[in-house]
């Protein structure tokens, strides 16, 4: 299975790049786990995902194909 991942913002900059793809060998995965291969860190409960462009949640099954964007929490005034 194949995922393809972009980053934004301060995302982006920690992580140092602004896309990935990634392969997995099996097709029970979620965004917490795509997540946990792509960070030593566990995903804070701020930052925003979103799965072929519509927002959801870390227990979101993934399929083959899917893009999965993760988005910094925002702020503004």
């Amino acid at each position: 299975m194949d995922i393809k991942i972009k980053y934004f913002a301060s995302l982006r900059d920690r992580m140092g790049r602004s896309e990935d793809q990634i392969s997995f060998d099996n097709d029970n995965v979620t965004v917490a786990d795509l997540w946990g291969k792509l960070s030593d860190e566990p995903i804070s409960e701020n930052i925003l995902v979103a799965v072929n462009m519509e927002y959801t949640d870390t227990g979101h099954k993934l399929k083959n194909g899917d893009e999965v964007a993760f988005f910094p929490p925002v702020t503004g005034g």
